[in-house]
């Protein structure tokens, strides 16, 4: 008896693969490139068949289930109830990143099955201060400092007047679990992005939140001033059709001179965290934003603490600040009692 064809009938079942089987190797190759697509090109390639309809629905709904990718602690996921935008697309990084970094990725794979971060971090390096023989200063010998006390850290300082603090950092020897790395761990907060009608996308709690505590910091793409102006004037032109909104924020730093200010500009309108999802409120909102200095980091960060007791499924706002040089600002809509009917502008 002559042994069957094996070749030429894995050949026969390759070819009769149809892209709407879906335990074919062709959906199981469009299982791993979908996560990587645009919203646009999801739309476009659930045309095409009903399985990658169902696919793109899968990866979508897994999208609108967590914002953060896994980035963070917990799932931070979008409810939409007003229009057909399931989720606000954009390149998530859970801390500050330079634009001329060569692992700044072009896309991030979002949606996947099975996804986890530790496969897709963006390699984000502080700037450290170093010796002349490059190795970095500043930190302390500390290998944990206590949860409960770290005042024995020579790292650490109280929220001072001024919203500033220091924590240990890249050149200290402990770790992310030390109790004076409180912003360093990322959010652990329960919280949720929810679309409103006129102010589009905003950041609500999912839970209760006690005064003081850590909410997130601002993280994106850190900027320098020239080209924080170069991205606002570009942003101010998208803006006049009323279909973009940018999120460049612009902090000061006062020196303790008093005579000069270093300037913070963060844009995480293409590349962020989710507090590029809080809105403004013209009465200074609940969250207060405090400087924080990790030891032997060259930038501070920007981080956003509870300025009182804020209950579940409120909006988390802040002040954009009080400069209004634009006589045609945009609208505010933070609905608060002194709202000045337009967002806060200035000369970027």
């Amino acid at each position: 008896m002559r042994a069957p064809d094996t070749k030429k009938r894995c050949q026969t079942n390759e070819h009769q693969q149809e892209p709407n089987n879906p335990t074919g190797p062709f959906l199981q190759c469009f299982e791993l490139i979908l996560p990587w697509l645009t919203p646009i090109e999801l739309a476009n390639i659930s045309l095409t068949s009903k399985s990658l309809n169902q696919l793109s629905k899968s990866t979508t709904l897994r999208r609108s289930s967590d914002a953060s990718r896994s980035f963070e602690n917990l799932p931070i996921p979008f409810h939409n109830t007003i229009d057909d935008h399931p989720y606000a697309h954009f390149i998530y990084t859970p801390s500050q990143i330079f634009p001329s970094s060569s692992s700044q990725p072009q896309r991030q794979s979002w949606g996947s099955l099975g996804f986890s971060s530790s496969a897709s971090r963006l390699g984000v390096e502080p700037v450290s201060l170093v010796d002349e023989l490059g190795h970095s200063v500043s930190g302390c010998d500390c290998e944990r400092c206590d949860d409960e006390d770290p005042d024995g850290c020579p790292c650490f300082s109280e929220m001072d007047e001024l919203d500033m603090g220091n924590e240990c950092g890249p050149s200290c020897r402990c770790g992310l679990e030390c109790g004076n790395r409180l912003t360093q761990r990322g959010v652990s907060v329960r919280l949720k992005i929810v679309r409103d009608r006129r102010k589009g996308w905003g950041l609500y709690t999912d839970q209760f939140i006690e005064k003081a505590q850590f909410v997130c910091e601002y993280a994106g793409e850190l900027l320098t001033t020239k080209e924080a102006t170069n991205r606002q004037q570009m942003y101010d032109k998208l803006v006049s059709d009323g279909r973009f909104s940018s999120a460049l924020l612009v902090l000061r730093e006062h020196l303790p001179s008093g005579k000069a200010c270093m300037r913070i500009n963060i844009d995480a309108t293409r590349m962020g965290n989710v507090a590029r999802f809080i809105n403004h409120s013209c009465d200074g909102g609940n969250l207060v934003t405090k400087l924080v200095r990790s030891s032997g980091a060259l930038v501070p960060r920007i981080c956003f603490f509870a300025s009182r007791d804020i209950k579940e499924n409120e909006e988390l706002a802040f002040s954009y600040g009080e400069v209004r040089l634009r006589s045609n600002g945009l609208q505010c809509f933070c609905g608060s009692s002194c709202c000045f009917g337009t967002l806060p502008s200035e000369n970027t």
